[in-house]
Order: C-alpha cells, then sequence, then structure tokens
C-alpha cells in the first residue's frame, strides 16, 4: 500500500491501512466508525460497527465486524499482527447518531447511542484511550483515517469537514 491508496471499509466491516493509506467509511447514521491508530508505526485501523452486542446475533456465520463486543477486540488483533503495542494505541470515533424520533424512547430503538457506549466498554476492556470523538446529533457522517498523519476527518452534510 503506498500513500493515496484508498481502503474502503464497508457496512459491518473493518481493515487496517499502512504506508500514508486512507480508511474510508462512508453512511454512518446510528453506525460507530471506530479507529485505532499506532502512531509509532503510522498504522491504523477502522471498524464500522452497526450493533452494540453479538448477542442479538441471528445469523448463522457470525459477522464479527459488524458488533462493538467483537469488532474492537478483531481490529486490535489484526492491528497487533502487524506489529501494533495495545500501550501505544489510541481510538478515534465518530457516528452513533440518532436518525429517527421515536415515541416512548424505548432502549431498543436508542440505536446509536447504545453503539457509542458499547464501543467505549470494548476500549476500555482494552484500556485503549478513546482521544476524540464525533458523536450523536441526528445526521450521517462520512469519515476516513490518513495511516500516515493518524488524522481522521469526518465529513456531513449539515457541518462540512473537521479533523480530530
Amino acid at each position: 500500500m503506498t500513500e493515496g491508496t484508498l481502503i474502503k471499509v464497508g457496512m459491518a466491516d473493518l481493515n487496517i491501512a499502512e504506508g500514508g493509506a486512507v480508511l474510508k467509511t462512508t453512511g454512518l447514521g446510528s453506525c460507530v466508525g471506530l479507529t485505532l491508530y499506532d502512531p509509532h508505526l503510522r498504522l491504523g485501523g477502522m471498524a464500522h460497527i452497526m450493533l452494540p452486542s453479538s448477542e442479538i446475533a441471528r445469523e448463522g456465520q457470525l459477522n464479527i465486524a459488524k458488533y462493538a463486543d467483537t469488532a474492537v477486540p478483531e481490529l486490535l488483533t489484526r492491528m497487533k499482527s502487524k506489529g501494533a503495542v495495545t500501550a501505544r494505541l489510541i481510538a478515534k470515533m465518530a457516528g452513533g447518531a440518532q436518525m429517527f424520533a421515536f415515541m416512548g424512547g424505548t432502549d431498543t430503538m436508542r440505536i446509536g447511542p447504545r453503539n457509542v457506549e458499547a464501543t467505549k466498554q470494548a476500549l476500555e476492556l482494552f484500556s485503549i484511550p478513546l482521544v476524540s470523538e464525533d458523536t450523536g446529533g441526528n445526521y450521517g457522517r462520512t469519515v476516513e483515517l490518513d495511516s500516515h498523519s493518524g488524522v481522521f476527518s469526518i465529513r456531513s452534510v449539515q457541518f462540512g469537514v473537521k479533523e480530530i
């Protein structure tokens, strides 16, 4: 992978990048775009997390990238296979919006906030600090992580582009 390479991360997907390649995921509404970054190796990882817990999984073959509780450990494993050290990693995330207003406010309809909470809990299990986030609201986001600089760019129609 060379500088300028774009690696797309689909919905319920995850991947890693190095050598200046950029990870990108689109369509973050209630989903969370989580990045892990090792500044020493200039190695980044991204997961597009759809749901908080794999305990609700009904599919035959579990998609580990789909759930916060399984995506975080898998992303960590892939990064460590490339030499990342857990103690050096930093996390950033975006998404977790409440895209629709529901009467009654049952917990099952709070997918975005629950995704954010579950992702934070998974990071805490590995003592990975969440250094920045752009979560909540009621709007969609597209995010990119530059593996060379560690810059996390968030694009939305309402707020343009911001870097965290």
